[in-house]
């Protein structure tokens, strides 16, 4: 009898340790999937196959939906599908999930922008520069210094754009930026000089070559805005900036 019950005993044991080993291999499984289609949508989004990359991250997301990272990822594809409110709501989900996730921050103070809602965009801009240990600053200190542009406070923007210059002498996004708002506040001379260094550090910086020949119309210097003009249509040709060069080239030349 003893013997019979314990052997029964033992069997409800390995039956359950199989059970539990099962699950644990199955989870194991399931987290790889989420892995690996994880990193597949990141190589789609890379590649600006952001509708590919969506089905890839929503597939992870039904197998692990806390992955503050893929929250992140499918932030970024909404986002640059133009889809702010889903955008919103999946950045604020990693926020949740890790509340000192600083570039799903960032990014969600983005979100907002480009939604509009600025004072919330402020907010969280504001929050990452007052984090003493957030590594790139000068992150959000553009996007305050654009965010003040936008809502033509221009002496907040300057103030911003500097003291992100003043972190990272090298950010060409914020030389623009400073440039563009030295252009409101009428100061050529600041303008030229700041949209100068940004194109000397990078050639290739279409944009600026653009505020550059703006600087240069408002100045008086045509030839030199002309010569500015021709090298955005030359860097980037088949461009909606292209076509804005040639129409102030055409304006510039009538």
């Amino acid at each position: 009898m003893e013997t019979t019950r314990f052997l029964k005993v033992l069997t409800v044991i390995l039956i359950c340790s199989c059970i539990f080993s099962a699950c644990a291999a199955n989870k194991e499984i399931l987290k790889r999937q989420a892995e690996a289609a994880k990193t597949l949508g990141e190589a789609y989004y890379n590649e600006g196959k952001h509708t590919s990359a969506l089905k890839e991250f929503l597939k992870a997301e039904q197998i692990n939906p806390n992955d503050p990272f893929l929250q992140n990822d499918l932030g970024l594809t909404y986002l640059a599908k133009n889809r702010h409110d889903l955008a919103i709501k999946h950045f604020q989900k990693a926020v949740e999930i890790q509340p000192d996730y600083a570039p799903a921050i960032n990014n969600l103070g983005i979100a907002y922008l480009r939604n509009k809602e600025y004072d919330k965009a402020i907010e969280k801009f504001t929050h990452l520069t007052n984090n003493l240990i957030y590594l790139t600053p000068h992150y959000p200190l553009t996007n305050l210094g654009w965010l003040y542009y936008l809502k033509n406070e221009y002496e907040k923007s300057e103030k911003y754009y500097l003291e992100a210059l003043e972190l990272e002498p090298r950010y060409v996004t914020a030389m623009r930026g400073l440039g563009r708002t030295y252009l409101k506040m009428g100061k050529l001379g600041e303008a030229k000089q700041v949209l100068e260094r940004a194109v000397s550090i990078m050639p290739d910086f279409t944009p600026a070559y653009l505020d550059l020949a703006q600087a240069c119309i408002m100045s008086g210097d045509k030839e030199k805005a002309m010569l500015h003009l021709k090298k955005v249509i030359e860097l980037s040709p088949d461009t909606p900036i292209a076509d804005d060069a040639r129409k102030k080239l055409k304006e510039l030349t009538s």
